[in-house]
């Protein structure tokens, strides 16, 4: 079996592995997450708690199973939302080009040269701590990435013999763009929507082990590594099950990304 095969199958394994705890832990969990129990603090993995138990006696499979929800959402929701304005901009762009063409696109150079985490920390310090803001956060980040993607492709997709075809067979710009255009795209746009996927998971995470990212009660795994920190030797089973976690999360994601490229490429 060639290479491509095994990283696009092993990728999709473990990313389906990782969305079936989230969907398991959406409905339900072994304990609250929240719940405190001091006479359970620090135990180690057994049948009771499948991760142990942290400082506080919480059941870390449970924080774990919502901590990736939220984390899955945010990322999901960042992405969905960046990739949404990002072809909007981009197909508009690249279609009419102008001198709008030429000031958005010098902002998004102005954005994308920057860090991408290091910018979310310092928009999440402006707009204040939150889900639904560290979203706005991301997608505001992730918009000028993708509208340079698909600026790029619609430029020289509008010069190709079947978009000179429909347009002399009279098809409506919008058709021509959305329905013409925009599938030819999908495939150059794909290794950036993974990218943007595994950067918000880090971004969340970063945000959230510093303080400024999730709020209480939403789980967070950033949270959780954060708070283990000071127990790493002596209950390592606390960080490591959030570590793994993220790590997996964007393991998966980047293994089918790599699948897909090599594919393509064969």
């Amino acid at each position: 079996m060639k290479k491509h095969h095994n990283n696009f199958i092993i990728g999709c394994c473990i990313t389906a592995f990782m969305l079936l705890l989230v969907i398991v832990g959406v409905f339900w969990t072994p304990y609250d997450a929240e719940a405190m129990d001091t006479a359970a603090k620090m135990q180690p993995p057994s049948l009771a708690h499948l991760l142990g138990t942290d400082n506080f006696g919480r059941d870390i499979f449970s924080r774990v199973l919502e901590g990736a929800g939220t984390t899955l959402f945010i990322a999901v929701s960042a992405v969905a939302a960046g990739l949404f304005f990002g072809i909007l901009i981009g197909a508009f762009t690249g279609w009419y080009g102008g001198w709008v063409d030429e000031v958005l696109m010098r902002v998004a150079d102005v954005i994308t040269a920057f860090p991408s985490i290091l910018l979310a920390l310092v928009l999440i310090s402006l707009l204040g701590s939150g889900k639904y803001n560290i979203i706005l956060a991301l997608t505001l980040l992730f918009i000028p990435s993708f509208s340079r993607v698909v600026r790029s492709e619609y430029a020289k997709q509008k010069e190709l013999d079947y978009v000179r075809n429909a347009r002399l067979m009279g098809v409506g710009t919008l058709r021509i763009m959305f329905v013409h255009i925009l599938p030819n795209v999908w495939p150059v746009l794909l290794s950036s929507v993974t990218i943007g996927f595994n950067n918000a998971v880090l971004a969340e995470a970063a945000m959230s082990y510093v303080g400024i990212g999730v709020l209480l009660p939403d789980a967070s795994l950033g949270r959780m590594l954060s708070e283990s920190q000071a127990f790493f030797f002596s209950a390592p089973w606390y960080a490591l099950s959030a570590g793994l976690t993220i790590v997996f999360l964007i393991l998966g994601v980047g293994l089918i990304s790599d699948g897909l490229g090599e594919w393509d490429n064969a």
